[in-house]
């Protein structure tokens, strides 16, 4: 790789002990991401806090990170007068903040006791392939005052592992800050060997350069005039830099939110337009709309959704694979483009620390030093028991949106590798159910969707021994097979379709003999070494609503179980009931609301026609997003009831903006809309819809089945919800409505 130094030709090797005072590596601080500003774009994004600075230095989570790595740890604007207060600070597009600042006239000969904002202070920031700062200043006074603005800057280039609070035996090597007139460049050698390198590049301002450039920032100092603003501009370029982003020519902020822009109005025009009569949901839609294309990333030359920011940026085999199924209905090239991704790092070989099996669907990509170093799995890690069905779950969900045969024929070798790990490596005692028990020290020790280390609990908090078998598992083993098997049926291969439908129909009568539990009216949450079940009352259960494991007597049951007060907190379904010992709020797992979980239960509710049990959820997670900054879902919230907050209790570090989080709200709108594509087909079913009584109306412009578009409208009367086809655009499509 080509190494770039400015002023120097070669980096100059420090100490630990000097390398602190320019990287602030020291520092670890609260985690929580609520209040803080994201910005984003493809591979590089940045957590500031609401002044747009980094600090205190080192402040966990907060960061311009790229590829697992933070390359800015200290960023801090310092003025004359200050510190600045807040006046606003607006994310106006995922890639774009405004953030306004005020100056008392007291350091200027005001009153002390009647002190005035007199000077204001403007940041713009604008992250594309790099971080672009435009600031300024405009003085109120009514005379000219001598002024200065530093901005503080440090490079701890720390892995994100580390940054989250893994302890590291040793660290790489860090080189002296190199310094010219117009550049500050902090570099960095990984354990791996690899050379990293940060450049902050000051461009020829004319009327304002900077004065001092240090190894710790730059300083300007200049003449304040009434009415007269005053410009600064800066850019923070990660490495690997191309000499065109070093260029000391100052370019527009508005050239470089063009194309990002259109990059942006592109996808809301190949995306699906849902309207409502409430203005504040059609705010939580659109929010979600274009979160979905903030994270997706560039990976192995090849496009991907992301999970999550900040801890998640980063290819993620279940949660892709959910996101994926959630908007479908939204836009199915996110669908597509997973399923190439992760069909090209399926599983080759065994390899038990990274828990890589023939067949199997990736876990979690990571392009950390830690990673490229050996000292964590993630390269990738593939210890996940669900991303496998999940991934042919999509595979066929994806061909009844699209009905792309060029598609499913292209991946069909991966699919019968996925349903041979299946039956190979899943089922690890030949009980029939698909088990895990990590094989890497650093692996996972819980390997489904709550894969944290107290996930799955005993309900009075004991933890099982494994291999585990989750409920929730055999439910999309059992999904996988059955669609497959109309895969295979409808791709000219009867013979291997039967063989899958037999297993899908054996595997079914054996999740309802052994994880019913008939006292309790709901599935157990797993089955532990000893094929006990676990009896603890989870959202783990009605996933196989989803997947059309229970009977209509257990659906029922089901239905009624999961409004019950234990479970349903007013804000969303818990993970846990709260009627359990083990039950916390608080808690990652144990007793927190997720939206994706909530919108996988929803729709299988609606799937057994027990829309009215969806209703309150829909409702619960809308009043949610309503009460949170930018009518974002974020990953999960607490679990505690609601009261008469505007909002959730916020779990501290949860990802926000968090894909599947933001795919939650398309789930439920096929949900309450009833929509069930047939594109091979070329129909539309419409069964039974039913809008929340807080939504009137539903326009729906552009759903696409097949090669055809569709607009919808949705109309509640009273308890029924009546439809309108408005248009069909492209191939024929018969639309078939259901109403009783």
């Amino acid at each position: 790789m080509t190494t770039i130094v400015r002023g120097r030709r070669e980096p100059v090797p420090i100490s630990m002990e000097e390398a602190v005072g320019y990287s602030s590596i020291s520092c670890r601080h609260d985690a929580r991401v609520e209040g803080n500003l994201v910005l984003k774009y493809d591979r590089l994004f940045c957590l500031l806090d609401p002044h747009g600075n980094i600090t205190p230095p080192g402040a966990c989570g907060l960061g311009l990170f790229q590829d697992d790595t933070r390359m800015l740890s200290r960023y801090e604007l310092h003025a004359a007068g200050g510190p600045p207060v807040l006046l606003s600070a607006q994310i106006q597009r995922m890639f774009q903040a405004q953030i306004d600042l005020a100056v008392t006239d007291t350091a200027f000969g005001g009153d002390p006791w009647s002190a005035s904002n007199r000077v204001h202070l403007r940041r713009e920031i604008v992250v594309d392939d790099v971080l672009t700062e435009r600031v300024t200043l405009t003085s109120f006074l009514s005379n000219p005052i001598d002024y200065w603005v530093e901005i503080a800057l440090a490079c701890d280039f720390a892995d994100i592992f580390e940054v989250r609070g893994w302890t590291r035996r040793e660290r790489g090597e860090f080189f002296a800050p190199v310094v010219d007139a117009h550049s500050i460049c902090y570099g960095y050698r990984g354990r791996d060997g690899r050379f990293v390198q940060c450049v902050v590049v000051f461009p020829d301002v004319p009327d304002c350069p900077p004065r001092e450039l240090t190894a710790h920032g730059a300083r300007w100092t200049f003449r304040l005039e009434p009415h007269t603003p005053v410009f600064l501009q800066w850019r923070v370029v990660p490495t690997p830099p191309r000499e065109s982003m070093l260029s000391r020519r100052v370019v527009p902020l508005a050239r470089l939110r063009a194309p990002v822009d259109a990059a942006y109005a592109h996808w809301a025009s190949e995306s699906t337009r849902w309207a409502s009569n409430v203005d504040e949901f059609n705010l939580a839609i659109d929010r979600a709309v274009m979160d979905l294309r903030a994270l997706y990333v560039e990976s192995d030359g090849m496009p991907i959704i992301s999970a999550g920011i900040p801890w998640y940026s980063t290819p993620f085999g279940r949660d892709s694979i959910i996101t994926s199924i959630e908007s479908l209905c939204l836009n199915p090239q996110i669908a597509v483009d997973t399923l190439h991704y992760l069909a090209r790092h399926q599983g080759e070989r065994e390899d038990p620390y990274t828990e890589e099996q023939p067949g199997k669907i990736m876990h979690e990509l990571r392009r950390g030093e830690m990673a490229r170093a050996g000292e964590i799995p993630h390269v990738p890690y593939y210890g996940t028991v669900d991303a496998t069905p999940l991934w042919l779950i999509l595979l066929h969900e994806t061909w009844r949106w699209t009905g792309d045969e060029g598609l499913v024929r292209s991946l069909l070798p991966n699919a019968e590798r996925a349903l041979e790990w299946i039956d190979r490596y899943g089922d690890l005692d030949g009980d029939g159910f698909v088990e895990y028990a990590r094989t890497s020290a650093k692996g996972l020790v819980n390997q489904g969707w709550k894969d944290s280390w107290d996930g799955i609990p005993y309900p009075d908090g004991r933890l099982p021994e494994p291999p585990i078998a989750l409920v929730e598992v055999q439910g999309y083993v059992y999904d996988a097979k059955r669609r497959m098997a109309a895969l295979y049926d409808a791709f000219g291969q009867p013979e291997r379709a039967e063989t899958l439908r037999t297993q899908a129909n054996t595997l079914r009568e054996a999740i309802v003999k052994r994880f019913w539990l008939e006292d309790a009216g709901i599935f157990a949450l797993a089955l532990d070494g000893e094929k006990r079940p676990l009896p603890t009352v989870t959202t783990n259960a009605g996933h196989l609503l989803w997947s059309r494991v229970a009977d209509a007597s257990q659906a029922a049951r089901l239905a009624r179980r999961f409004l019950e007060p234990d479970m349903f907190s007013g804000w969303g379904i818990r993970t846990l009931s709260a009627s359990h010992a083990v039950y916390n709020p608080m808690s990652y797992h144990d007793g927190s609301v997720w939206p994706h979980d909530n919108a996988i239960v929803a729709l299988g509710l609606s799937l057994y026609e027990h829309r009215d049990a969806v209703l309150p959820v829909f409702t619960a997670l809308a009043d949610a997003a309503n009460g949170m900054e930018y009518h974002r879902l974020p990953e999960l919230f607490c679990g505690m009831e609601r009261a008469h907050g505007r909002r959730p209790v916020l779990y501290p570090v949860s990802c926000s903006p968090q894909a599947w989080a933001s795919g939650a709200f398309f789930m439920l709108l096929q949900a309450v809309t009833g929509l069930f594509p047939d594109a091979p087909a070329r129909m539309l079913h419409i069964r039974e819809p039913l809008l929340p009584p807080f939504l009137q109306q539903l326009v729906v412009h552009g759903l696409r089945i097949g090669q055809s578009r569709v607009a919808l409208r949705f109309t509640r009367r009273g308890t029924r919800t009546l439809v309108n086809l408005l248009e069909v655009e492209g191939d024929r499509l018969q639309v078939r409505i259901e109403l009783t």
